[in-house]
């Protein structure tokens, strides 16, 4: 007997076999600890690059700070040596505008706020204290200068008409005072100071850079053995992914090729492989008679439409081959939506879907059981009415005016639409004439003005020609 033809005769006491969940439990465990431990590592890997990220930053800051110790020192040199020359208050007003609302030395000393090393700040506060001392030089200087200019006091900031000049200061001749004021900003003394600044500042940038630099060295160091790990704890991932590959191969990829070729030949699966394999085999042959009953179900789903629920083309047409063949009087109906493209175009697809739903709902409820309405294409239905006559023709004209007047005075928010029905009468059955027949009464309904019912007569003229 084919191993295929094993029928299951019961479900024994117990099944032998490998346990693949055993295996995955153990691949998973070691997955998470992979996983926990790549996680460690990379967020090592995270600090030591954010650590020298911050050292950056920090460098940058700090010259940042720099620059503005350097830049307010500067500007109050220029304001002072700009009033000393032109005599115009504007500048005093500028020198002191820095000092107190500007503030740029202030600021970088408060940016700082003990980022940098105690040594740097040390020699920045130096360079800070070195500008306030030429900054009382200056004053002095700029009060000297307006004595020299005449100039009135009242128009100065209060710090020059505060600042009091010695005795043989003010003895001196306006020329006198203007000349000394003048060295006092330009003199050798006075550069000396600045240089004095300068150093201070450069110091304070050699300082942090010089820490930066070590930092960052010490991060890289950490970082390349952070990185060392990662490529060990990557290769073991890739080892652990070729034993699982082969597993799947080995423990289930051949057991499923066995039970495919079972499933193409229809017949019941062989019961091999792995532990769970085996119950899948038996629960597989267990639902086999139920799959047969269930396709039944699933053919006839396959056989109606499913935006309406009517019968479909395939359907509908296998419904025309029975009636062929039995010889009973009926009536084809072909029905079109008319201008249903203006309803998709105007209102969109999920109106339009709504208008066929409504259209299917109708026709399924005007006409009986024994009836076959069907959803043959996009806005075209059709229906196969048995047992009538052409008896039976203003019946149904009635129960397509009621219908056509449902859609033409809609009550749910749907847009209005109509329909133009052509039909024929056989007494004998389904023949192939009925169709060509029936869409000739459809044609006339559309050529004169849609929304109705016609039946055809041997007398219509076809689609086409001219009256």
């Amino acid at each position: 007997m084919d191993a295929c033809e094993q029928k299951k005769t019961g479900y024994p006491s117990r099944v032998k076999g490998f346990k693949v969940r055993t295996l995955n439990v153990i691949m998973i465990l070691i997955s998470c600890a992979l996983y926990i431990s790549l996680l460690i590592v990379t967020f090592q890997a995270s600090r030591n690059y954010e650590t020298m990220v911050a050292a950056t930053n920090l460098y940058i800051d700090c010259q940042e700070n720099a620059a503005l110790v350097s830049d307010g020192s500067d500007y109050l040199t220029e304001q002072v040596h700009l009033f000393v020359v032109d005599l115009n208050p504007e500048y005093a007003g500028n020198y002191f505008t820095e000092v107190n609302e500007t503030r740029r030395r202030d600021q970088a000393l408060e940016q700082l706020g003990g980022r940098a090393s105690p040594q740097a700040e040390g020699f920045l506060q130096t360079a800070m204290d070195l500008s306030n001392q030429l900054m009382e030089r200056e004053t002095y200087a700029m009060r000297l200068a307006a004595e020299a200019g005449g100039l009135d006091l009242s128009a100065l900031p209060e710090e020059v008409r505060s600042a009091a000049l010695s005795e043989a200061h003010q003895n001196l001749s306006p020329e006198q005072k203007l000349d000394t004021a003048r060295k006092m900003v330009f003199g050798t003394e006075y550069q000396a100071q600045k240089q004095l600044i300068t150093s201070n500042i450069n110091y304070f940038l050699s300082d942090v850079l010089q820490s930066t630099q070590m930092r960052q060295e010490a991060s890289v160091e950490d970082l390349h053995h952070t990185m060392w790990l990662e490529r060990g704890l990557f290769s073991l991932l890739f080892v652990q992914n070729v034993l699982i590959f082969l597993m799947i191969i080995f423990l289930i990829v051949k057991p499923l090729k066995v039970y495919v070729n079972c499933i193409r030949k229809g017949k019941l699966i062989e019961i091999t492989g792995a532990y769970e394999f085996k119950y899948l085999a038996l629960t597989y042959n267990d639902i086999y008679e139920v799959n047969a009953a269930n396709e039944i179900l699933l053919r006839h789903q396959a056989e109606h439409d499913p935006l309406t629920g009517l019968m479909n083309r395939g359907a509908f047409d296998h419904v025309k081959e029975v009636l062929r063949v039995k010889a009973q009087p009926i009536a084809l109906l072909l029905i079109d939506v008319d201008q249903f493209k203006l309803v998709n175009d105007g209102y969109g697809h999920e109106v339009g879907d709504k208008v066929l739903k409504k259209v299917a709902r109708l026709l399924g409820e005007s006409f009986r059981s024994t009836d076959f309405p069907a959803r043959v294409g996009g806005d075209e239905f059709s229906v196969i009415l048995t047992g009538v006559d052409r008896g039976q023709q203003a019946q149904i004209e009635e129960k397509i005016k009621t219908i056509n007047d449902a859609l033409r005075n809609p009550t749910d928010g749907l847009p209005q639409v109509s329909l133009s029905v052509g039909g024929v009468f056989s007494p004998k059955g389904y023949t192939d004439e009925m169709y060509h027949d029936a869409d000739t009464a459809l044609y006339q309904v559309k050529e004169n003005g849609r929304c109705g019912c016609r039946f055809y007569t041997p007398d219509m003229p076809l689609p086409g020609a001219k009256n």
